[in-house]
């Protein structure tokens, strides 16, 4: 018999990941549009390095602030994008 090699996770992480992977790639998708070249390979060195960084966060409110940090970033990106193409 081969035992699994997925951690057990609750339901509660299952949608808190979830939500850092739509996160993840909703960055991916907005830094698409950033028209300089060498500014778009910046951004999405930066997205991967940061949720890299992070991968090993266990801590459900620590997740929580890191997942509202990221929006925030995300939407001033957006922002930014929406102001450059004026």
């Amino acid at each position: 018999m081969v035992l699994s090699k997925v951690p057990h996770v609750t339901f509660k992480q299952f949608l808190q990941r979830q939500k850092v992977l739509s996160l993840y790639r909703d960055i991916l998708r907005t830094v698409r549009e950033v028209q300089n070249e060498s500014d778009r390979q910046y951004l999405k060195s930066w997205a991967r390095e940061e949720f890299r960084r992070n991968k090993d966060a266990k801590e459900e409110d620590v997740i929580r602030m890191m997942i509202t940090q990221g929006n925030l970033q995300l939407q001033e990106l957006k922002k930014t994008l929406q102001l450059a193409k004026s």
